[in-house]
């Protein structure tokens, strides 16, 4: 069938009464897992970063990024808590709303915060299927390895796709010593690979590797069959993620060594908000072209009460 044929074209194959229909030349396709899981040792990496609202879900989802993770970071971005410890389910859910309505092609992951996976497997379930039942999310990511591995299969086996999450794990850094690089000795890094084969076992489509030395990166890269997505992870993961505010400098209170900036927009926002303060103060704003004229013989018969 030909594309360029518009619809009522008589089709010279069928005869008289059989006619071509119009079809679009490129239809928006939603990501989906199966796409993901394609892309282990592709030369096309995963593109992942995170999102916490409507706005900038539509940004880049507009771009072309595969994953929009709505993280358990947003408690120290958007809501001002130190770690990601007090972030709740109810909070989680109401970002995840957001980002769902403006994504329309991303696929996008519900960050599972700390205390709604680990109780039982009935409750991971039960809060994994509220995020996709509620929220609108395609997929989950809970942090963890071995000691998770029976979560992630529960939840896998109740339909529920899972993002797995390795080495670094902030809703558990004190009890790693802090946010620093792990598997730097042959012991973690053992732990590490057995966590992240776990992880593969229970039925996640991915993993993310989090502060671990590139090396054996690349070798857990190599050792699993699901794509490994990194962050602070080196260049051989079959993908990479970081925090959006991260990566436009919109985040000054502290950015991991390992972020790139590609912008650095908290100065360009400051200068705009005091240009805008200065304007007001000044009588500069708004101005004859940012208000709207009105009738003059109206204002006229109100002054007068008529």
């Amino acid at each position: 069938m030909n594309d360029r044929t518009p619809f009522g074209e008589q089709n010279p194959a069928y005869g008289h009464l059989h006619f071509y229909f119009k079809i679009p030349r490129s239809i928006d396709r939603k990501m989906n897992i199966a796409a993901i899981r394609k892309r282990k040792n592709s030369s096309e990496k995963i593109i992942m970063l995170t999102c916490y609202d409507y706005s900038t879900a539509l940004l880049l989802d507009s771009l072309g990024v595969d994953l929009l993770l709505v993280g358990d970071s947003l408690g120290m971005v958007m809501l001002g808590y130190d770690s990601t410890v007090p972030v709740t389910m109810e909070e989680m859910l109401h970002h995840c709303k957001a980002v769902s309505r403006g994504a329309k092609n991303s696929l996008v992951v519900g960050d599972m915060p700390f205390l709604s996976y680990q109780i039982s497997n009935e409750e991971a379930i039960k809060n994994a299927g509220r995020f996709l039942k509620e929220a609108g999310c395609d997929a989950v990511k809970l942090e963890g390895g071995i000691e998770v591995a029976d979560k992630i299969s529960a939840m896998v086996k109740a339909g529920i796709p899972v993002m797995g999450h390795v080495g670094l794990t902030p809703q558990t850094a004190s009890s790693l010593g802090g946010y620093k690089v792990q598997g730097k000795d042959l012991d973690s890094a053992k732990k590490l690979l057995l966590d992240a084969k776990a992880v593969e076992e229970a039925g996640a489509f991915s993993v993310v590797l989090e502060c671990v030395p590139a090396p054996l990166a690349a070798l857990i890269t190599e050792k699993i069959s699901i794509p490994t997505i990194g962050i602070g992870a080196g260049p051989e993961c079959d993908g990479q993620v970081l925090v959006t505010h991260d990566l436009l400098g919109m985040f000054e209170k502290f950015t991991p060594s390992f972020v790139k900036k590609y912008a650095n927009l908290a100065p360009i926002i400051k200068d705009a908000i005091n240009n805008f303060i200065e304007d007001v103060k000044n009588d500069n704003f708004p101005d004859d072209d940012h208000s709207f004229s009105g009738n003059s013989e109206v204002i006229e018969k109100l002054k007068w009460g008529k």
